[in-house]
């Protein structure tokens, strides 16, 4: 085993901040190290504090780079410097934890440090953290949708909020979604955020009902959905300037409007941001000074007439929720397939599947494949479900024993 180099010391910020290991490889396809996450930081430093700066942050740790096992990590680690700052958070669970406020480009490079790719903060301000000053609007394209789609929905939503007196600023995911953030006064509470993104998530469905949905069940989803449920408390979203775990370090990119229409998601990776940034700035840069007011939207669901919609499982059950039971669950067609840490296991289990019952494979649609990433306290797993609805009950193959079954400890 090669002997590791000594910890690189950086002064940043008027402090001392040390990079363990700093040629740790964290993306081998792209063959960047360590020390080359906590230098896109510095050098992006200034967008990504306007994005997560100054927020509580969950730690999204990849210790071993993307290679291997990553973790959530919502307590501050008790090992920090004195100049990182922590807020205490309590969730929906009932628990709390102290988690981390970076204030500076040093803090952010203690995050790198320990292996944060992304930066996840809340949507709300230390000072205030039960008002969120953000409306998160998360555009998830479903199995088979193309990008061309995302990118018409984008403008879709860009058109609803101009009409309801808001200003949307859009990023790329860094995956295969767009995200379009409005800043909003802090005078409201995270239900009340919520529901404005419903409110919007339907008229966006209204709007362009073959291109977007607002349905929260998988198997009744078509096209891109809008994620509402992004917005409920305890919920966090790759910030601005995050660099995503994938192969080649895509980021999550800031946009001019102007470029939604053009754009491609792998042109922009932590190499390319960098002289991006250096040339362009910060394109999200006046994003504070347009605050705006979410009684308008407040007001478009009231006359909607439709109440609530399902809340993400881990919640408590609500007052006004309709019943959370998947409609497949209802008429059951619904077959699960396996479970395993890796996404990969998963989806190999699903094509040994496809293998032995390839009548019914052949009639899936993309929408059919079910492939949920369930996140618990502190990793992530994958389960893969299909769903039979357009499988005729005479070829419909029976529940079967899982493949692969990986006995994974529930941790909510």
């Amino acid at each position: 085993m090669p002997a590791q180099r000594k910890p690189a010391v950086l002064s940043v910020s008027g402090r001392e901040v040390a990079v363990s290991n700093p040629d740790k490889i964290l993306f081998p396809a792209a063959q960047l190290t360590k020390l080359d996450l906590v230098r896109y930081y510095l050098d992006v430093a200034a967008g990504a504090l306007r994005g997560a700066g100054g927020r509580p942050n969950m730690l999204v740790r990849y210790p071993d780079g993307t290679a291997g096992e990553h973790f959530y990590q919502k307590r501050a680690p008790a090992s920090r410097p004195d100049w990182v700052e922590v807020v205490e958070l309590h969730f929906p669970s009932g628990r709390a934890a102290q988690e981390v406020v970076p204030r500076d480009a040093a803090a952010l490079a203690w995050m790198a440090n320990l292996g944060c790719l992304e930066l996840h903060p809340h949507p709300v301000r230390a000072e205030d953290l039960e008002h969120p000053d953000e409306l998160r609007v998360d555009l998830d394209p479903v199995p088979g949708v193309s990008w061309r789609q995302v990118q018409e929905v984008t403008v879709v939503v860009r058109a609803a909020l101009a009409d309801l007196g808001l200003t949307g600023w859009p990023k790329t995911s860094g995956s295969r979604g767009m995200h379009v953030y409005v800043r909003i006064e802090p005078r409201w509470s995270f239900d009340e955020v919520r529901r404005s993104a419903l409110a919007l998530a339907r008229e966006v469905e209204r709007r362009a009902p073959a291109l977007a949905t607002s349905k929260w069940w998988k198997e009744e989803r078509h096209g891109v959905f809008v994620d509402y449920n992004q917005n409920a408390k305890d919920r966090t979203v790759a910030a601005a300037y995050s660099v995503r775990p994938t192969a080649d370090a895509r980021v999550s990119a800031p946009l001019r409007w102007e470029e939604v229409d053009a754009c491609e998601p792998a042109d922009f990776t932590l190499r390319s941001m960098t002289a991006r940034f250096a040339k362009l700035g910060d394109v999200h840069a006046a994003m504070d000074e347009r605050a705006g007011s979410l009684e308008a939207l407040l007001e478009l669901f009231e006359r909607q007439g439709l109440g609530d919609a399902p809340w993400p499982p881990h919640y408590r059950k609500q007052a006004a929720e309709p019943r959370r039971v998947a409609p497949s669950r209802r008429r059951r067609p619904l077959i699960e397939i396996g479970r395993a840490r890796r996404r990969e296991d998963a989806l190999a289990g699903l094509e040994r599947w496809k293998a032995r019952h390839r009548d019914a494979a052949a009639l899936l649609e993309p929408a059919d494949v079910l492939v949920d990433v369930m996140r618990g306290r502190y990793t992530t797993w994958t389960r893969i479900r299909v769903n039979l609805e357009h499988v005729p009950e005479n070829l419909r193959p029976a529940q079967e024993a899982l493949d692969p079954d990986e006995k994974i400890r529930s941790n909510s």
